[in-house]
């Protein structure tokens, strides 16, 4: 067999071809979900949220978050002076968006929650705690490692 210029080019051609329908086949089998599946609707309310955020720095007491490694729980140390609490604690796992939980805002009378963590998985967790105190709206959001 001969090689020459048209058999060069259409090997050429042939061999690219291939290589994008490779990389089209590749593209396909990547996970490329979004981190929220309702994120237009999350825009929207981001200025809810930058209130809650704005009330919060206004507070005279942080909410304060706790790892305690050596008893395996999280506490969460809400500020006095609020009769009223309410809201949700979430755990948002960055690695797996199947680990990501929600609990409610109960906390003691000494105003601290007790989350146990013997039982999550290790690794980094974003724990966002959306929470009322009296009718007011508040949020933080802090990284823990586990």
């Amino acid at each position: 067999m001969k090689f020459n210029w048209g058999t060069g080019i259409a090997l050429f051609f042939s061999v690219f071809v291939l290589s994008l329908v490779y990389q089209v086949y590749r593209s396909t089998q990547y996970d490329n979900s979004l981190v929220s599946d309702e994120y237009y609707a999350d825009d929207l309310r981001y200025q809810e949220h930058y209130d809650k955020l704005a009330n919060a720095q206004a507070l005279a007491e942080d909410l304060k978050i706790r790892n305690m490694q050596q008893k395996a729980e999280l506490e969460i140390h809400f500020p006095e002076g609020f009769e009223q609490l309410g809201g949700e604690v979430i755990f948002f796992s960055p690695a797996f968006e199947s680990r990501d939980f929600r609990l409610p805002v109960k906390p003691g009378a000494d105003g601290v929650q007790y989350i146990p963590t013997e039982e999550l998985p290790k690794g980094n967790w974003k724990i966002k705690v959306d929470w009322t105190g009296d009718g007011k709206p508040f949020y933080k959001e802090q990284s823990v490692r586990i």
